[in-house]
């Protein structure tokens, strides 16, 4: 994976807050949801960041790709640069 979405970035810039507020735990407290499993386990931090994933999808965020692998170095990609590949994943419409 040499392109990814850094969701603390993400949530920080969406949401308006500091960096110390972008912590998982922080992030789920602030968004009314409890951590489901065990601390620090891979697993477990995967589903509960897919969580906050699908809130701020819920909420209107646009996810993008903020931070790439390029000759071995860490590069923060701006936000106004074009979508690259696949469109953003849409949430499901449920009918009633």
């Amino acid at each position: 994976a040499k392109k990814w979405i850094n969701i603390r970035k993400s949530y920080g810039n969406f949401y308006k807050v500091p960096r110390n507020q972008t912590k998982l735990t922080i992030m789920l407290e602030n968004l009314g949801m409890n951590y489901d499993g065990r601390p620090h386990s891979g697993l477990d931090d995967s589903k509960n960041i897919a969580r906050i994933a699908i809130r701020m999808l819920q909420d209107g965020c646009d996810l993008r790709v903020n931070e790439r692998i390029h000759g071995g170095q860490l590069i923060t990609v701006s936000s106004s640069v074009p979508l690259e590949g696949a469109p953003a994943p849409q949430m499901p419409r449920y009918r009633n």
